[in-house]
């Protein structure tokens, strides 16, 4: 088996200054023996700020789309598919920091449990003066059964119980269910919320990640939260995980 988790990371301009930071946490990881990381820096768009603070280091590969095609941290991150040729795939947003020994733990849930197909850890908020803040509602650690997370996102005003920023997942399962949707936000919602309609999947209670707060978060803005475009995303999100659930598909794992 391939022994490489492929890091994904959507950068665009105002986020790229960050890259330096995502790069020393994955720097810090420790894998577990004869396992490697490589990371894929896909640039939405083409533009000449986000080169300059792309690290020079041989395991890191540096994409751009067209200067005339932006479409999105989902569509840059399923554009990176094509350079990720590792047996797993790890979210790393470009403002984000990966905690200690996250990919470590990771990997360990999933090389131990063939039926897990994609694995979440613990997140803290990494506001702008540097402390931290966590999210509520943790579940325990352990394993998490195919269409939880739906039922819990659906019973708490569209929040999973896990953060999608914090996904490693199994190459193959995150290509047959087509990457990252279509959509201007939640487009990580919708994967998590798909892999978890085909899939079991694994929580760390352990922090994973560092989710930076900052002014020019895409998240942040007015447009985030407009009323109808919101309504549309949900109703598209959880029409995805039904169907898929309703196939009674399994992950090849499991199955």
């Amino acid at each position: 088996m391939n022994r490489r988790v492929t890091v994904v990371t959507a950068v665009h301009g105002p986020s790229a200054p960050f890259l330096a930071e995502a790069y020393a946490s994955l720097c810090a990881q420790e894998l577990p023996d004869g396992w490697e990381w490589r990371w894929v820096i896909q640039e939405d768009g083409r533009t000449e700020d986000v080169r300059p603070h792309v690290p020079d280091d041989p395991r890191v590969v540096f994409r751009q789309g067209r200067q005339d095609r932006q479409g999105g941290p989902g569509v840059a991150r399923t554009l990176a598919l094509a350079h990720a040729d590792g047996a797993y795939v790890k979210v790393l947003d470009a403002d984000d920091r990966l905690g200690p020994g996250a990919l470590a733990r990771d990997l360990d849930a999933l090389q131990a449990d063939p039926t897990l197909g994609w694995a979440t850890s613990r997140a803290l908020d990494l506001l702008p003066d540097g402390s931290t803040a966590g999210f509520p509602g943790d579940p325990g650690q352990g394993p998490i059964e195919r269409g939880a997370v739906l039922d819990f996102w659906k019973a708490n005003g569209f929040r999973a119980q896990v953060h999608p920023a914090t996904l490693l997942v199994r190459r193959d399962l995150l290509l047959a269910v087509g990457g990252w949707m279509a959509l201007p936000a939640s487009e990580d919602t919708g994967l998590l919320l798909a892999l978890n309609s085909v899939s079991r999947g694994w929580f760390s209670r352990e922090v994973g990640l560092f989710y930076r707060k900052w002014e020019g978060q895409v998240t942040g803005q007015a447009s985030h939260v407009d009323p109808a475009e919101r309504n549309a995303r949900m109703a598209v999100v959880e029409a995805r995980a039904r169907a898929l659930a309703s196939l009674a598909w399994r992950s090849p794992a499991e199955a």
